[in-house]
């Protein structure tokens, strides 16, 4: 039988023992064995700590981001093969989609959030503290990664998305991952770790895998490593007091099942898109997944004048719940991970039942489609309800993880809260009301024992992601039984693998340290006009000085009037008694305008646009006759993505001081934002000079680094496309789908080469066309005289655009742009560049 491997230490290994077997959820067959035998888990967690760690803290956050998102995209091209593995695990195709592609858009959301850190491998928190009156002693905070490794241990519901939506934030932090799924579901997980490992996309090191028991992987923790579990509070509590967690103070995230609530409001009675929404929701969270999720909706909580109500429409909404295979379409509901699990989820049904009814399903009874109900761990729907749930407090403890929940009454919404907080914490509770009141007083008041709060009404209903789905950019977490613990939360959870330092210091030191220009440092003053450089050249502390402009009284009466701002202190200057304005008062942004003036480079150059101010303040008035110069200084560069018809650009941020001339006071300050061109050293200017040398060193013998042209048929497809971009021939469809050929038409701006081996549209694949020249010197004459035809069109047509077979149609530019790119790809191919 096979066995599932371990990837550690860079090999995929077998385990030296029996192995533990694993069963298909539906047919009951062996699926594989886990094993785990002889493994060396401290040399495992050393291995991650050295190879994986040191690589990923050395790349920035735009790297790490970068790989995320080529790894989502890698993976989600191969997501066909996990569904069959998933429907072992005894999930639907929904219940798939949320386990698979939930786990990649974790993936693709984490990713995102590069944009929010700063272009290097460390983050820098907030803002500068000043320590000291003259500002020469301040201190500020950066999160630098751990230099440990993730320890992931992860429930048997969710064996895609419990290992990515932790993993995603780990690597974005810079800390590798050492993943322990739970082994009934760790099938489906190594066949994701496989296409992973063999993708190339991550450093060796940054992921491994254990597919069994690892019972001892804690006795080696160190303090810089972290550790995560989702669970069951009971096996939770028990890690988290080891030992070597306690001796090392390890951070330990706990993420454990809990009795999630959702309450009904008074207002949502039978007949309002509320009451609906609220029976929909708790179905689905009974159901989807066959409720084996940690958010899951366990205690039903509803005024008791609609507990009837309740009941009557949520057998309604069971009774179409169809159980069975869930390769089938008609099937909406598949089966418990295994037939311990099933039996697990009686036994607690059973303890709830010695105090609630069960109003709907039975533990004995299950009908299925296209499956085996005795073969495969098949559970009905189950429904309690519980009369007195102040008094039989068994609701409130205990949890029978599968389809089952218990519906119970409160009298007002003072004792729904009291209900929600019986649970002793949990992961996520909802409300279904159109009250906004009630909404307030609920949230307000039960936010202290739940990690997140849906409130569903009719406004958000079409958009809403449900009251059991966790978010990327949102804490997925809660207090109490649901373990104390937080993961994903957007920056806040890539923040649990970074270490937060106070750092104090000099402004001109601090500067260096965190790649921000702090207030006092050191000016480095720019050899030439800082909007001269391109993004790879500015540094933070580049700084200039500008000569100095007087305002006069014409120029704020102007301003007025252009602006339609006629505020008093600028236009009634009989009003200014009693008020902080001394004489006719120049414009706020009269005064960033003429800074504005006074900084900018009227050229052309490598600053494409204004991007807009961050923060901007008046320290004093200033009035007509008032002299001005400004101090321009980068503070900060943040790298950008550029997916739009624009050359790559990053953006920054300068410090804009403006000073009064006649005492040097300074009198305002601004930060303003601008796009900036990085430079291009990719591809060779295709100049004239440059063609008619490559092609003097083109030989008909050459072979090329790839593809099967000769060094004729190359010319002669160049010559085609230069028939193309002159006019000459625009009898065709454009041949990319219109779906994507935005995206295909603005990657001519990019620095990316075009793939080799990229497969012209009019071209067999694997086929050579027939020669059309008589020898490669006429081909390239032909070549010459076509390339003249496509200067001549454009320069007396330059407002032009003709259409391309892959990038749709294109302005002289645009043309100028694929010439660049199709020569140096060609050239190269031939290793005549």
């Amino acid at each position: 039988m096979k066995k599932l491997q371990n990837y550690v230490t860079g090999q995929w290994l077998e385990g030296k023992g029996e192995g533990v077997p694993m069963f298909d959820a539906i047919t009951g067959e062996l699926v594989a064995l886990s094993d785990t035998e002889g493994l060396d888990f401290a040399e495992i967690l050393q291995y991650g700590r050295t190879k994986g760690g040191e690589v990923l803290r050395k790349m920035t956050f735009q790297e790490r981001g970068n790989m995320l998102k080529s790894l989502a995209l890698y993976l989600t091209k191969r997501k066909a093969s996990f569904y069959e593995l998933s429907y072992r695990t005894g999930a639907t195709k929904v219940d798939s989609w949320i386990d698979i592609e939930g786990g990649f858009g974790n993936l693709f959301a984490n990713a995102s959030l590069r944009k929010l850190f700063p272009n290097q491998p460390y983050h820098v928190e907030g803002d500068a503290i000043d320590l000291s009156r003259g500002g020469r002693f301040m201190a500020h905070h950066i999160m630098v990664p751990k230099r440990g490794v993730a320890i992931h241990i992860n429930a048997f519901n969710f064996p895609v998305w419990g290992m990515l939506e932790k993993c995603a934030v780990n690597w974005m932090a810079g800390v590798p991952a050492v993943v322990k799924p739970a082994t009934n579901t760790s099938f489906l997980t190594e066949a994701v770790v496989r296409e992973i490992i063999a993708s190339g996309i991550l450093p060796e090191g940054a992921l491994q895998l254990i597919t069994g028991s690892a019972r001892t992987i804690l006795d080696t923790v160190e303090s810089q490593d972290v550790v995560t579990f989702t669970g069951s509070a009971t096996t939770g509590r028990l890690l988290k007091s080891h030992k070597r967690i306690i001796d090392e103070a390890v951070p330990f995230t706990m993420e454990a099942d809990s009795l999630n609530a959702s309450i009904l409001g008074e207002d949502a009675v039978p007949g309002t898109p509320e009451f609906d929404l609220f029976i929909k929701e708790v179905r689905n969270e009974m159901t989807v997944k066959c409720g084996q999720k940690c958010t899951a909706i366990r205690r039903i909580i509803v005024p008791q004048n609609l507990i009837d109500d309740v009941q009557a429409a949520l057998g309604k909404a069971l009774d179409k719940i169809t159980i069975g295979d869930p390769r089938l379409k008609e099937v909406r509901m598949g089966a418990l991970v295994s037939k311990d699990q099933v039996t697990e989820v009686r036994e607690r049904v059973q303890e709830l039942a010695k105090t609630a009814s069960i109003v709907y399903g039975d533990l004995d009874k299950i009908e299925t489609i296209g499956a085996d109900a005795k073969k495969g761990a098949f559970l009905a729907p189950i429904l309690l309800r519980e009369d007195q749930p102040f008094s039989n407090i068994a609701v409130h403890e205990t949890e029978a993880f599968g389809p089952v929940s218990t519906i119970m009454p409160y009298k007002n919404l003072d004792e729904a809260i009291t209900l929600a907080q019986m649970g002793k914490g949990s992961l996520v509770s909802s409300i279904a009301t159109y009250d906004d009141k009630i909404a307030k007083e609920y949230v307000v008041n039960a936010a202290s024992h739940h990690g997140r709060i849906l409130v569903v009404n009719r406004d958000m209903a079409k958009e809403s992601t449900g009251h059991g789905s966790p978010l990327p950019y949102l804490v997925h977490g809660g207090p109490g039984r649901a373990g104390g613990g937080e993961e994903m939360g957007g920056m806040r959870g890539i923040k649990h693998y970074l270490q937060r330092t106070a750092i104090q210091g000099s402004p001109t030191t601090l500067t260096e340290i965190t790649g921000i220009y702090q207030q006092n440092a050191k000016y480095k003053e720019a050899e030439q006009h800082p909007f001269k450089y391109h993004w790879e050249d500015i540094q933070p502390g580049m700084s200039m000085k500008t000569h100095n402009r007087t305002f006069t009284d014409t120029d704020i009466i102007n301003f007025s009037n252009l602006t339609w701002d006629h505020f008093y202190a600028h236009t009634d200057i009989t009003s200014l008694d009693g008020s902080i304005f001394e004489k006719r008062t120049a414009h706020g942004y009269f005064i960033i305008s003429a800074a504005a003036g006074l900084f900018v480079y009227p050229n052309k150059g490598p600053v494409s646009a204004n991007y807009g101010l961050e923060e901007c303040r008046f320290l004093r008035p200033l009035y007509h006759n008032d002299t001005i110069y400004v101090r321009l200084t980068c503070k900060q560069k943040v790298d950008r993505d550029v997916a739009s018809a624009e050359h790559p650009s990053g953006i920054v941020k300068w410090y804009a001081e403006i000073f009064d001339a006649n005492n040097d006071e300074k009198v305002a300050f601004a930060t303003v934002l601008t796009m900036v061109q990085k430079k291009q050293e990719v591809f060779v200017e295709m100049t004239e000079d440059k063609i008619n040398a490559c092609l003097s060193a083109l030989k008909e013998d050459m072979k090329p680094k790839w593809g099967i042209m000769t060094p004729q048929h190359m010319v002669e497809h160049l010559e085609y496309t230069y028939k193309i971009a002159s006019g000459e021939i625009q009898d065709f469809e454009i041949a990319t789908p219109s779906t994507i050929l935005d995206k295909v038409h603005n990657s001519l701006w990019n620095y990316d080469k075009f793939p080799k081996n990229s497969q012209f549209p009019q071209l067999e694949k694997d086929t050579l066309e027939p020669l059309k020249h008589p020898d490669l010197a006429t081909a390239i004459e032909k070549f010459k005289a076509q390339r003249e035809k496509y200067i001549a069109f454009f320069k007396e047509n330059p407002e032009a655009k003709l259409k391309n077979l892959v990038f749709g149609e294109l302005n002289k530019y645009e043309s100028y742009l694929l010439e660049r790119k199709h020569l140096n790809h060609h050239f190269e191919q031939f290793g005549l560049l």
